[in-house]
């Protein structure tokens, strides 16, 4: 597998303009963009439409969380607009993700539709054991992965999105070819509002199928010569 088709390049920006320039500059290097609810919420699906227009894959990151009803009917209307992957939050139980997923698989009936993957977020990457006690949760952060993530797979979903910490647990219950996204990528050990971090060779090996990447390569002196490195480091950690 080509090392750039794990890449997931996160277009966490507040303008089209400046999202069309990124696509352009990494469309080459990286095998998906992710839209997220910033992006989305400032221009809509004309995003969508741009990157697919550069034959390009989308994940759209709106990690939707509400009835299972509205869940479904929000479900098939992304895949109406063509992304490749969508997510819902595993914590709105099985009823919300098991309707979504056969919604999907209804709509992907049509022709003219294609049905994206699903996949459940689990724990966010910028919460830890602290925060979940403070929210109600007390139990620490890999026991509710290991929870949801099993909850997602017996729901017929694709997929979860989960921090490295947890992707070599993930893979043991849920088996190969469940999809694993993992974010809080970083190359090296900076904090900032990601707390369970892992760099990209760290997660390919553990096991994850996709690695979110955002700032780190946005805002590096050579973006280009860094996703090429990381390239390598994928590859690398594929090869072991």
């Amino acid at each position: 597998m080509d090392p750039r088709a794990k890449m997931i390049f996160a277009l966490d920006v507040d303008h089209f303009e400046e999202a069309q320039q990124l696509v352009l500059e990494f469309k080459d290097h990286v095998g998906m963009f992710k839209v997220g609810k910033q992006l989305f919420t400032q221009c809509g699906p004309k995003i969508v439409d741009y990157i697919k227009m550069k034959n390009s894959k989308v994940f759209l990151d709106l990690k939707y969380h509400d009835i299972p009803n509205t869940v479904a009917k929000a479900s098939v209307e992304a895949a109406k607009l063509g992304v490749d992957i969508l997510n819902v939050h595993a914590s709105g139980g099985f009823p919300m993700m098991s309707e979504a997923k056969r919604a999907l698989v209804e709509a992907g009936k049509n022709p003219n539709i294609q049905r994206p993957k699903i996949i459940g977020v689990t724990v966010l990457t910028s919460l830890d054991d602290n925060e979940l006690k403070r929210v109600g949760f007390n139990i620490p952060v890999i026991e509710l992965t290991r929870r949801l993530a099993t909850l997602a797979k017996e729901a017929g979903l694709d997929g979860v999105v989960a921090g490295g910490s947890e992707i070599e647990m993930i893979r043991e219950i849920c088996g190969k070819d469940f999809l694993i996204i993992t974010p809080g990528v970083r190359l090296e050990e900076k904090r900032d509002d990601q707390k369970r971090t892992v760099t990209p060779h760290e997660a390919i090996k553990r096991g994850a199928s996709y690695i979110v990447l955002g700032r780190a390569v946005r805002d590096a002196p050579d973006p280009k010569g860094l996703l090429k490195k990381i390239t390598g480091d994928i590859r690398n950690a594929l090869t072991l």
